[in-house]
C-alpha cells in the first residue's frame, strides 16, 4: 500500500535523480507514517548521499516530519573499540583542542584523557562509539570548535555516522560566516590537502561553494568531502579545478 502512496512516489522519484543517492547500489528503505513522517533506513555511500536524502525527504510536499536512520558504508568496517581509539587520537592531536578535557566512555566506564580546567578551558568533551556511530557530547567555546570536532569523528575509520551534540558556551549565532570560516580550518589541518591556501571558500545559505586549484583529483574529492561533513551544511559545489 505504502509504495503506491503520492508522497513516497514523489520522493523516490527525487533519490532517482539525484546521481550521488544511487538508489541502485545503496537502496535506502523509504517508509512513511500514519501522521506523514518519513522514515529513511539503510547504508549509503558518502556523507553527502546522506545529507541530500535527508534534504530532499524534508522538502517533499506534505511530509510532517524525517526520521534519520541512515549509516554511511566505511569502506573498511571497525569494532567500536578501535573507532574509539582512533577517534581520540585525532581529538589529542588538534592545537585548537588542547585547552578541552576530553573523557571517553569505554565499556560503560568514562575515563579521562586529557583535563583541562580554569578561565583558559575551552570545552569539556565526552566521546562514545556505538554500533560504528562516533556521539560528541559536553561543550566547547566555538561553533568552530564544534564543527571541527564533528569532522574529526567524520575522518575516523570505521565511523558510520557521527551525532555532534557539542554544545556552544557561550551560545553563538550561527551564519554563513561562521561555516566558511570553520571549513578554512578544516582544509588546513587536513593533511591529505598539502596547499590549502589555493582553496577559496564561498558559503551562501548554508550551501558551501569551493574554488580555486588543487593538484590532484583526490584532493578536489577530499575538500568537498569535508565540507559535507560540517555540521548545518545543506549542499557543496565544487567548482575547483584541478592542475599543476
Amino acid at each position: 500500500m505504502q509504495n503506491g502512496n503520492p508522497i513516497l512516489k514523489t520522493l523516490r522519484a527525487a533519490f532517482e535523480r539525484e546521481p550521488r543517492i544511487n538508489l541502485h547500489r545503496w537502496p535506502v528503505q523509504i517508509d512513511l507514517t500514519e501522521d506523514g513522517v518519513v522514515v529513511l533506513e539503510g547504508d549509503v555511500e558518502s556523507v553527502a548521499a546522506k545529507k541530500l536524502a535527508l534534504e530532499l525527504a524534508g522538502a517533499t510536499p506534505s511530509v510532517r516530519g524525517v526520521v534519520d536512520r541512515l549509516h554511511v558504508a566505511p569502506p573498511e568496517p571497525r569494532g567500536d573499540g578501535a573507532i574509539l581509539d582512533a577517534l581520540t587520537t585525532l581529538l589529542l592531536d588538534v592545537r585548537e583542542l588542547k585547552n578541552c578535557t576530553l573523557r571517553v566512555i569505554r565499556k560503560g566506564e568514562t575515563l579521562i584523557l586529557q583535563e583541562a580546567g580554569g578561565e583558559d578551558a575551552s570545552g569539556d568533551i565526552l566521546v562514545s562509539v556505538k554500533d560504528g556511530v562516533g556521539t560528541l557530547d559536553g561543550w566547547v567555546i566555538s561553533l568552530s570548535h564544534k564543527r571541527m570536532a564533528g569532522v574529526l569523528a567524520w575522518w575516523t575509520p570505521g565511523c558510520r555516522d557521527v551525532v555532534n551534540a557539542l554544545e556552544v558556551r557561550p551560545p553563538e549565532q550561527d551564519n554563513d560566516d561562521e561555516v566558511s570560516d570553520a571549513l578554512s580550518l578544516v582544509l588546513e589541518m587536513d593533511p591529505l590537502i598539502p596547499d590549502p591556501g589555493q582553496i577559496r571558500v564561498h558559503t551562501r545559505n548554508y550551501v558551501v561553494t569551493l574554488d580555486g586549484l588543487v593538484a590532484t583529483q583526490a584532493e578536489k574529492e577530499r575538500a568537498e568531502q569535508n565540507a559535507w561533513c560540517l555540521f548545518a551544511v545543506d549542499n557543496v559545489i565544487n567548482q575547483l579545478a584541478v592542475g599543476g
